[in-house]
């Protein structure tokens, strides 16, 4: 009977640490505080501030209704894994952004997309890069998560997995819109016009904004687990298989137990640095708070104009901080906040429908 008791209390003592280092640890648990928080961006490269009131009303009209979109599912006890893939992919059909339906033109004409998605209470993350028929990006990159034992698919190989788990698939011509269509007539005659090249050997580009964005989400839920979730077209004209940020998980997007992340810029700066894993572990290891962090790597990692994060922590602080002309973004949570912008100001909505 001595031994017996001694061997339910290893058990006992054994499970939690087995629990915290799975296939997918995360550190600590999260706490249940039955506090929300939610933040959306789509994409840094924003409308000139000279923009017609109609253009940017239609702006805002997308932002708010994605907001809103996560608003109510956070509200009504949805996970922060699911919010945020259902926001991105809402964004993904909404033509005013360069995800999904309206992503720019490659080079040759066509369309590549990328996404990625990461659940913070596990460390679980999937992402495809490359994909020309798959209507909604984030969807398949939430297969790869959940239904494969792989982080990143591209290409081809990431078209037969959505093959094989029945993904809804477009021509790859849906993507386009007339107005991106104009973006890559003109970035084609400017490439052509040099030499044929987006950026010089040393990666110094000739346009600050050549026609790139991203559409994301971070996520706190009410059982305190937090997620983050990014998608993009890539940038006008991009070639020789170019990928940059939003796939790569701990550049474009991560979560933990601490923070999620989303980005949207210059991809080929935010690998290089690691922004989002560089926010997570600022704040882990040094305490900061979500905004300081956001704001030392944007600000003091970062080159000016080469764009901006979401974050969104476990206490349930938003931080949205860019270096760029603007970043098209929003907030809310379950005090009340419900915000969005475009440039440097944010405008709060009180009502469905009023400002």
């Amino acid at each position: 009977m001595n031994t017996l008791v001694v061997v339910l209390a290893l058990v006992m003592l054994l499970i939690p640490l087995g629990c915290a280092s799975g296939r997918a640890s995360a550190g600590a648990v999260p706490s249940v505080t039955g506090r929300w928080a939610l933040a959306i961006h789509g994409g840094a490269g924003v409308i000139d501030r000279g923009a017609s009131a109609a253009e940017r009303a239609s702006y805002e009209r997308s932002l708010e209704a994605a907001l809103r979109h996560g608003r109510a599912m956070l509200a009504g006890g949805s996970s922060a894994l699911d919010t945020v893939e259902s926001v991105v992919r809402l964004l993904e059909d909404d033509p005013n952004f360069n995800a999904g339906r309206g992503a720019v033109f490659t080079y040759e004409g066509g369309h590549e997309l990328d996404a990625s998605i990461m659940d913070g209470s596990t460390l679980a993350c999937g992402a495809v890069a490359g994909v020309r028929t798959v209507r909604n990006p984030i969807g398949l990159a939430r297969l790869v998560m959940d239904r494969s034992p792989h982080v990143l698919l591209m290409g081809d190989g990431a078209e037969r997995f959505a093959d094989v788990h029945g993904v809804e698939r477009v021509d790859n011509a849906w993507f386009g819109t007339p107005r991106r269509r104009e973006q890559w007539e003109k970035r084609r005659r400017e490439i052509d016009g040099t030499s044929g090249l987006e950026s010089s050997p040393h990666g110094e580009r000739r346009d600050r904004r050549p026609g790139y964005g991203t559409v994301g989400a971070v996520a706190l839920d009410g059982a305190g687990r937090l997620a983050s979730a990014t998608s993009t077209g890539g940038m006008t004209c991009k070639r020789f298989g170019r990928v940059g940020d939003s796939p790569i998980i701990g550049a474009g997007t991560y979560a933990d137990t601490h923070v999620a992340v989303s980005c949207t810029g210059t991809g080929e700066e935010f690998i290089r640095h690691g922004v989002a894993r560089q926010i997570a572990l600022i704040v882990e290891l040094q305490g900061q708070s979500v905004r300081r962090a956001a704001e030392r790597v944007v600000h003091e990692r970062l080159k000016p104009d080469d764009g901006g994060v979401i974050v969104v922590g476990s206490d349930g602080q938003i931080a949205m901080v860019f270096n760029s002309d603007g970043m098209f973004r929003g907030a809310a949570d379950d005090r009340g906040r419900f915000e969005i912008g475009i440039w440097d100001e944010l405008t709060s909505v009180r009502n469905e429908g009023e400002r």
